[in-house]
């Protein structure tokens, strides 16, 4: 029989004062220090998605030499444990441990787990996008094509990130910047469509949409998942999304159907969207439908970055710091 089975499963981050319980969480970091009488201790640190615990593991203890010899950073773990609130902060006093197995996702372990997740849900940002594809977009070859690769990868989508930091930087990410984006590209298509009619040629408005949607699907190249937290892939470093981005659509079997012309503004959405070389675009936005994409596409990611810099500044007084993805102090109002 497991040792493991006659106790209650708890995440790491709602254990309480005094609290016996079994939980799953990651071996964040492990560091082998001195103490002030030149004895070798590890201080190690296991974490959930809302929690980060640090503690000392002394050289006369009985789990040392397993944590030594057994632990390994990046790797999840079932713990038995006592959660304390210390004069020194949050302690564990692990009673037993062991690597998670295949059987724990019976009892809820997910290899995400450590990972901040959007507020909203991943299958309803989905289907909204679905929505926004099925209303927008009255090109059949183009919404075959976004559809297709949406669907193609759909699995990852679900849960892959915006960015390894800065905006969306967390599960179901990607999902919610182009939710955001597309929503805001297809209202200002509308808009600008209603107020100059006679453009020429015309604003394709499902054209929009569909760069919208696709903007940032080379991300599934750029980025990989990890227990940590997203990262770059060698391609993603190398390459990067933008052109990634580019090269999936051109790939698509579905990309045969559409029409060179509308192909090669497509991919000239994608291409430009972040606007500066400095920022992995080739070329500024040259069309109306790609100036849209990117200005959708810049507020949404900026608009997050001002609202963390003000919730996640730690001084006083009514301006943030400039130490923030912006470089600027924000106002939180006061005097």
């Amino acid at each position: 029989m497991s040792l493991f089975e006659t106790n209650p499963i708890v995440a790491l981050s709602e254990l309480t004062d005094g609290q016996e319980a079994d939980c799953f969480a990651l071996l964040a970091d492990k560091q082998q220090l001195l103490t002030r009488d030149n004895k070798p201790y590890y201080r190690v640190t296991f974490r959930d998605a809302k929690r980060d615990v640090t503690f000392p593991i002394w050289s006369d203890a009985p789990l040392c030499v397993p944590c030594r010899d057994e632990w390994q950073v990046g790797q999840f773990y079932k713990l038995r444990t006592l959660y304390r609130e210390t004069n020194y902060g949050p302690q564990l006093e692990i009673r037993k441990i062991r690597p998670v197995e295949p059987g724990d996702s019976a009892d809820g372990f997910d290899p995400l787990m450590c990972q901040p997740r959007s507020r909203f849900e991943a299958a309803e940002m989905y289907a909204d996008l679905m929505a926004l594809a099925a209303e927008h977009i009255t090109c059949e070859p183009l919404r075959e094509l976004v559809v297709g690769l949406f669907e193609e990868h759909k699995e990852c989508l679900l849960v892959w990130p915006a960015a390894v930091r800065n905006h969306h930087a967390y599960i179901s990410g990607w999902l919610e910047h182009v939710r955001n984006v597309t929503r805001t590209a297809a209202y200002l298509a509308n808009y600008y469509a209603e107020i100059y009619p006679h453009a020429t040629p015309p604003l394709d408005k499902g054209l929009v949409v569909a760069g919208a949607m696709l903007h940032d699907i080379g991300k599934i190249q750029e980025l990989r998942t990890t227990p940590m937290g997203a990262e770059y892939t060698a391609s993603g470093g190398l390459i990067g999304h933008v052109l990634q981005g580019r090269d999936l659509v051109r790939d698509s079997l579905l990309a045969e159907k559409l029409d060179a012309e509308m192909l090669l503004r497509l991919e000239h959405i994608i291409v430009s969207h972040q606007r500066l070389p400095e920022w992995g675009s080739p070329k500024p936005p040259m069309t109306p439908e790609a100036m849209l994409v990117h200005f959708a596409d810049d507020c949404d990611a900026k608009f997050l970055m001002v609202i963390n810099a003000i919730a996640e500044d730690a001084g006083g007084g009514p301006l943030t710091s400039r130490r923030n993805p912006l470089n600027q102090n924000m106002y939180r109002g006061g005097e």
